[in-house]
């Protein structure tokens, strides 16, 4: 995939990794562009190509009264207003087909959840609007078997496709980072590592999510340190009270100092 085919992208020859980073959902207009504001302007600095992520909705959910968002026209406005002010090109996951259609006219990438990958028609119908596609790795599957998504989005005559690795099932209520398999998904398309969402602890008896924000700067350095493609990271300035997956997400007072270590990392790695 050709960075320089989503619009807005910016700093696609700084020779550093891309970005997809924001928060978990979209609560509301002024929390999403106060976090893409700090994201901006960390990013410009450091030259890293940056995509704002936000979901419009969320429908994996483990309990009937978790959040799951403010209206789905509302939200992708509020995607719209971002990509507008900032001028960066943005993207959100979609559950059904007919999501595709609707968010299309909003971002411009779509993204495919994890237990949702091996879907065909939901694959296909991200793939025929034309938009970049993010295959998420489902938690369940191989590194070696993402390269069947990836052919179906390439068989619908769009070549721009990325997949994403969010951790591997261990156990009940653990994920774990395979690294070996960053060097197979790169053999099928451009590599992203999503960062928060490997380091999630599902399934717990409370039906919400836990996590290890802990471990966020450790698998970030060792995803750049493999060769990864793109970093993903969801963040938010108060994590504690965030309405979707606040237990794992990255402060964003801390969002600076990563990035920058992360592109000193990057620069090293690209010395070899």
């Amino acid at each position: 995939m050709d960075l320089r085919n989503i619009p807005q992208i910016k700093h696609t020859d700084s020779g550093n990794f891309f970005l997809l980073a924001g928060p978990c959902a979209i609560e509301g207009e002024e929390m999403a562009m106060r976090i893409a504001e700090k994201i901006v302007s960390v990013t410009e600095r450091l030259q890293i190509p940056y995509v704002f992520k936000g979901s419009f909705k969320k429908a994996n959910r483990s309990r009937i009264d978790s959040f799951t968002g403010i209206g789905d026209e509302k939200a992708l406005k509020i995607l719209e207003k971002v990509s507008r002010e900032f001028s960066v090109p943005t993207i959100t996951d979609i559950h059904t087909n007919q999501d595709a259609a609707m968010a299309a006219q909003y971002v411009d990438i779509l993204q495919i959840p994890a237990f949702l990958v091996r879907q065909t028609d939901l694959v296909v119908a991200a793939a025929e609007t034309g938009k970049t596609v993010n295959l998420k790795k489902g938690q369940f599957m191989s590194p070696e078997s993402m390269k069947h998504a990836v052919q179906k989005v390439r068989d619908c005559n769009n070549e721009n496709v990325m997949v994403t690795d969010r951790g591997t099932m261990f156990g009940y209520q653990d994920m774990i980072v395979d690294f070996r398999g960053i060097p197979t998904l790169k053999k099928f398309a451009s590599t992203v590592l999503d960062v928060t969402h490997s380091l999630q602890q599902p399934n717990q008896d409370t039906g919400v999510t836990g996590g290890r924000p802990d471990m966020i700067e450790t698998i970030a350095k060792a995803g750049i340190a493999v060769g990864v493609d793109g970093i993903f990271i969801e963040t938010h300035f108060d994590p504690a009270n965030a309405k979707s997956d606040g237990a794992n997400m990255l402060h964003l007072d801390y969002f600076e100092g990563l990035m920058e270590k992360l592109t000193a990392i990057r620069k090293t790695v690209n010395s070899f």
